[in-house]
């Protein structure tokens, strides 16, 4: 049998209005008498019916959270930080795979489930600006990624060619010299682009040359492309004393081709991958990865997506930078000099 508002009211000796002030966590209830009734709460095993209570605000309490990719470990684990951050406001969260088609990424966009969802978080891959100058659909979205766009929506990332500088000066420091990027793709990808050109430009910063012949271009992002980028450089004759992969699944790939070629890392060539996920942390070598903040950049959404829900006083759209660290690993330490290295 359901436990009501009333049954925990009769159970405390207070009023319903009470109970209820206790549970939506009003400020103005005193401590004797929050804990007098979340004593009857616990006791009753009460729990409130959130599907009643937003839809009392006009509100079904789903937020959707579109992604082009989910076999890919970081958006895994960037879904699971938005499904996080949405239940601690009593929100649910409803999964959509786009493939990184602009199709399906208008589609999404448009407001097709509209009727059934608060808010939008999208992952854009694909997805113009007049796609989105076009939208007519009122709920709030939300977008996430490093993709620039002339469109009135909050954006969520991190800087891009920053971090690609970043990952570059840090092999520089090790006194890497001919760095190899592996992950410029042959499509419109502006992530890929952006962490070219901070691979660029750290380089040539360093008075090191920019070598394009060490920039391997692929059409995905997965463990095969990023061994066949490499496989690639290779057997051009090229040896890099250095790899600096676009994702973490490239890197993986990356080194497998390495140690089928009898190099060795770091001491042969020194990786470092993006996204830091959790397979990267558990191979016989592990490896070096930027590390953007998956937890801040999912709590930013939901919360930018609950402002606007709430009407506050936010009217021009914003462009929220998350933070990102540089976590060093086998792959570029050496078991020796770096041990097991964090996880």
């Amino acid at each position: 049998m359901r436990v009501s508002l009333k049954d925990v009211a009769a159970h405390a000796g207070v009023s319903i209005k009470t109970v209820s002030n206790v549970v939506n966590n009003f400020q103005h209830v005193t401590p004797a008498m929050r804990e007098r009734v979340q004593r009857s709460i616990d006791a009753l095993g009460y729990r409130p019916n959130l599907a009643a209570r937003h839809l009392r605000k006009g509100r079904t309490g789903i937020i959707a959270l579109a992604l082009p990719e989910l076999g890919n470990p970081y958006f895994a684990e960037l879904a699971a930080a938005v499904i996080d951050a949405a239940a601690a406001h009593e929100y649910i969260v409803l999964l959509d795979h786009t493939g990184g088609s602009r199709e399906q990424e208008v589609l999404v966009s448009q407001g097709f489930r509209a009727r059934v969802i608060d808010g939008l978080i999208l992952s854009p891959i694909e997805l113009e600006d007049e796609d989105l100058r076009d939208r007519a659909e009122n709920v709030p979205l939300v977008l996430l990624g490093e993709r620039d766009y002339d469109a009135p929506y909050d954006h969520i990332g991190i800087d891009n060619v920053a971090a690609a500088r970043a990952a570059v000066r840090y092999l520089i420091g090790l006194g890497r010299r001919e760095v190899a990027f592996i992950g410029a793709r042959r499509g419109r990808s502006e992530p890929a682009q952006l962490r070219v050109r901070g691979w660029r430009e750290e380089l040539t910063a360093a008075g090191l040359s920019a070598d394009e012949g060490l920039v391997a271009a692929t059409d995905g992002w997965g463990h095969a492309d990023g061994a066949a980028a490499m496989r690639r450089i290779l057997e051009s004759g090229r040896r890099p004393d250095a790899v600096f992969a676009y994702n973490d699944l490239m890197a993986i790939g990356a080194m497998r081709v390495i140690f089928d070629w009898g190099l060795r890392i770091p001491e042969d060539i020194a990786v470092v991958g993006f996204d830091d996920v959790v397979e990267g942390r558990f191979g016989a070598v592990t490896l070096t990865s930027v590390s953007p903040d998956k937890e801040a950049i999912g709590r930013l959404a939901v919360e930018s997506v609950l402002a606007r829900l709430g009407g506050n006083e936010v009217t021009e759209p914003h462009r929220v930078w998350a933070e990102y660290r540089l976590v060093e690993r086998e792959s570029t330490l050496g078991r020796v000099a770096g041990g097991r290295g964090p996880v």
